[in-house]
């Protein structure tokens, strides 16, 4: 009798992981043609996991095929961009209530430091999205859910170099604030609110703000 081989991952499966994240991070562009010769080379499977997989991730959105030009990239539009956008929100929102738990005093410092060095940047400084992509992952991490850090990398890299800010610095510097205090008061409800808050202040359809 044969038995299940525990975190076994078919190839489809892999295929399917490696394809899907390469179309959300920008690997592969929008309306960009999929041969699958050339994805089993690349990948080194033969074309059947290759044809399998792009069947799921076209069940999932992700590609489109017609007879004529196969397996397409689709093109973002509008309606996804505010899907991912509030996905983030809730998924962030989640995240702070979780660290509103489990933040020390040593991790509200590091956080009220970077939000000090991100007030005293000018707009538009290059410097800021680095910072500011240290804040919220440093509060991801407070979480203590490795799921949810995962998810918000992919999530991240779904914007193709993380949210844009879309308000100035200062106004973002306070929001940021404010999540802070929660976090300090140990305050989940709080917390998940105002980040919701925060995120989804701004013009998803534009620039999504950090």
């Amino acid at each position: 009798m044969s038995a299940e081989v525990p975190g076994y991952v078919s190839k489809t499966d892999l295929v399917a992981a490696l394809v899907r994240e390469l179309v959300i991070t920008g690997g592969l562009e929008p309306g960009e043609q999929l041969r699958q010769r050339d994805l089993a080379r690349r990948f080194g499977v033969s074309q059947t996991p290759v044809r399998e997989a792009m069947r799921r991730l076209e069940s999932e959105g992700l590609l489109v095929c017609d007879t004529h030009r196969g397996f397409t990239v689709v093109a973002p539009d509008a309606g996804r961009v505010e899907e991912n956008f509030q996905i983030r929100a809730a998924l962030e929102s989640l995240g702070a209530s979780l660290a509103a738990r489990k933040a020390d005093p040593a991790g509200l410092a590091r956080l009220r430091e970077l939000n000090d060095r991100m007030r005293g940047l000018a707009d538009g400084d290059p410097r800021y999205a680095e910072l500011n992509r240290e804040f919220h992952f440093t509060v991801y991490e407070y979480a203590h859910s490795p799921l949810l850090l995962s998810l918000m990398r992919l999530l991240w890299a779904s914007l193709q170099g993380g949210p844009r800010v879309t308000r100035t610095h200062a106004e973002s510097a306070r929001q940021h604030d404010e999540i802070l205090a929660a976090l300090a008061e140990g305050d989940a409800d709080a917390a998940s609110a105002r980040t919701f808050q925060h995120i989804m202040g701004a013009d998803p359809v534009k620039e999504v703000s950090g």
